[in-house]
């Protein structure tokens, strides 16, 4: 059976949204509150351990007992206003798509291969990421977009993967996964899928020895990628769907 779908994360995979998007957007949402803290970078890069921007909040006040403990329905409140902030940064075209991203949406649309995504990120900032980054219609180029609270558990579960495969009717090992984090290596590996890595600034030294490879990014011609972790590490590559057919069938061998 050959390879049949790809399956995106979001969040640091298709564009580096946390530091200079989500996090601005959190602490937007703080001052409106008047809420006497602000996430700086190292520390919110602490807290993306917690997966779901209510359950990084919620974590983050756990840990600082001193600051003012809000109750579910505030988190709640804080994190639509945090979501209307993130969107109107993506629709003013403050972010980008990572190398080799676009370039391979479009290669696996032209090789038939099915596209999804899974993440914790809620629908309306993945909706808006992908229009703003790729167009209007960019949302229907996915055959399936499992995001958000869809399923009760966030990764590291492997909840969402499972429902992504379910909606696609595949088994994992019609697919693989792409993600940025030791948390969606976890939650991937864990519905049984092959998972390669494209590391961030904040995920890099996490423990990925579980993915078929790690990369800095997925590459263009101009700006290969580096192979950091793998059989091919050191290696420069554009990833195309040739690459990720051969590193998937890695995978199949045992």
């Amino acid at each position: 059976m050959p390879l049949r779908a790809l399956i995106f994360d979001v969040d640091g995979t298709l564009a580096d949204t946390e530091r200079d998007a989500h996090r601005v957007a959190f602490n937007r949402a703080f001052a409106e509150m008047d809420l006497p803290f602000r996430w700086d970078v190292p520390t919110y890069g602490h807290y993306l351990k917690v997966t779901g921007g209510k359950e990084r909040l919620r974590a983050f006040l756990k840990d600082h007992p001193q600051l003012p403990q809000l109750s579910d329905a505030d988190i709640a409140s804080i994190h639509r206003q945090k979501t209307g902030h993130y969107v109107e940064m993506i629709d003013a075209g403050l972010l980008s798509l990572r190398p080799g991203v676009l370039r391979l949406l479009n290669a696996a649309r032209d090789h038939d291969l099915l596209l999804a995504i899974a993440t914790t990120t809620t629908p309306a900032n993945v909706e808006a990421l992908l229009k703003s980054t790729m167009g209007t219609e960019a949302p229907q180029r996915f055959h399936t977009i499992g995001a958000g609270d869809v399923v009760p558990d966030k990764k590291p579960a492997p909840d969402i993967y499972i429902y992504v495969l379910d909606q696609l009717g595949l088994a994992a090992a019609d697919c693989l996964a792409i993600e940025d984090s030791a948390h969606g290596l976890r939650s991937a590996r864990g519905a049984g899928l092959a998972t390669i890595i494209t590391q961030t600034e904040y995920t890099q030294g996490q423990d990925f020895s579980a993915a078929l490879r790690v990369l800095d990014h997925l590459g263009e011609k101009a700006s290969p990628a580096q192979v950091l972790q793998g059989r091919s590490a050191g290696e420069r590559v554009v990833v195309d769907i040739p690459t990720l057919r051969g590193w998937w069938a890695e995978s199949r061998e045992h």
